[in-house]
């Protein structure tokens, strides 16, 4: 088992990655002393996948443990489905000595994260992703949020868990879909930070793409580093963090006016990227040869690089609305070259967008 250190004072925790099932988890919670009564939330697909499993290993280890089940999908990713929960954790009998475990993708992560930082003002919660985007991105971190019919995960808390427990194996059992999804989050690392871990993707397209175990254990585990070290320097995304909203901002327009869940994330940050390196370009901070670099990366794992045809005036309202405006600027987060990352104001966003756009 792989340890990463998330360091963040006395709420610093560990991400765990193994290949090897679940063995160590029940010893994870007694080491950092996760409550006796555990609430379990998952979705319709994880459930029989691995949501017997792990409740039995916790029942076994001396837990007390309950399910809450919700649908599966970006579309429950909602105040309803989150006013479910709360309603189970009451019914329940939980109080602030219980703790939730989020057993599924980055919906299922972020609803229970946010669930957890919410309810009787917060109780612990444990990451277990297992998908690739989740278990590359969004268990770590600590960003927690639902969605809003005007906006993606416009409603939520930075609520860290007590630790992230990763079992790569879990990846076997996605489809070719969802696999993409999470590719798209881990060449956004490459693009923003190390250039040396990009060339290693376009190195490895073919391994990733049929889950070779190394392949994507050490795709997982970079983008993990990368991430840890982002999340200790800037917690709340007060500056560097930002960089790590890379493809998002465009994405997140994609998703919302495509109707959440038509266009996966992964899918929607796969067009944001290219869309934020093509002004990226236009600003003169890369040149063709890196759009050019990227193009080929993003279609080689088979994504659509192209924008849905929504018109520039709602992309415009759509990225109004990002947690990223100040004062009414756009602040958008384009690539220098490969490898490094720089946030710009964008004081008139309708003409760079049309200028990228056509």
């Amino acid at each position: 088992m792989e340890q990463l250190s998330v360091g963040l004072g006395d709420r610093s925790y560990q991400i765990l990655i193994t290949h090897h099932g679940f063995s160590g988890l029940s010893e994870e919670l007694q080491r950092i002393q996760f409550p006796g009564k555990v609430v379990i939330v998952t979705n319709t697909t994880v459930l029989p996948l691995y949501g017997s499993l792990v409740s039995q290993l916790l029942t076994e280890s001396g837990y007390d443990v309950e399910q809450i089940v919700v649908e599966d999908g970006e579309s429950y990713k909602n105040a309803e489905t989150l006013n479910t929960i709360y309603t189970r954790l009451i019914e329940l009998g939980c109080d602030r000595h219980s703790g939730i475990i989020a057993l599924g993708g980055g919906v299922v992560g972020d609803m229970a994260g946010y669930a957890a930082a919410t309810f009787l003002r917060g109780i612990p919660f444990v990451q277990i992703p297992t998908t690739v985007l989740a278990q590359v991105d969004s268990s770590v971190g600590g960003k927690t949020a639902i969605n809003h019919p005007l906006g993606k995960n416009l409603i939520g808390a930075f609520y860290q868990p007590w630790a992230v427990f990763i079992n790569v194996a879990t990846l076997e059992t996605l489809d070719q879909r969802n696999v993409l999804a999470g590719i798209a989050e881990v060449i956004k690392y490459g693009v923003m930070f190390d250039e040396t871990f990009f060339s290693w993707l376009e190195e490895h397209v073919e391994p990733l793409l049929s889950l070779d175990t190394e392949a994507l254990a050490y795709a997982v585990r970079r983008s993990c580093e990368l991430k840890a070290e982002v999340v200790a320097a800037d917690e709340r995304e007060s500056s560097v963090r930002a960089v790590l909203n890379f493809g998002h901002t465009f994405g997140h327009a994609v998703e919302q006016l495509s109707g959440y869940g038509t266009v996966l994330h992964g899918e929607a940050v796969a067009i944001g990227m290219l869309v934020a390196a093509n002004v990226s370009r236009l600003m003169e901070l890369c040149q063709d040869s890196d759009v050019e670099r990227l193009t080929r990366l993003l279609e080689a794992f088979g994504f659509v690089t192209q924008p849905p045809p929504f018109s520039l005036e709602d992309y415009l309202a759509a990225m109004g609305r990002d947690k990223k405006v100040h004062g009414g600027i756009l602040r958008f987060i384009v690539n220098v070259g490969i490898g490094e990352s720089r946030i710009v104001s964008l004081e008139d966003p309708e003409s760079v967008f049309k200028s990228v756009l056509g």
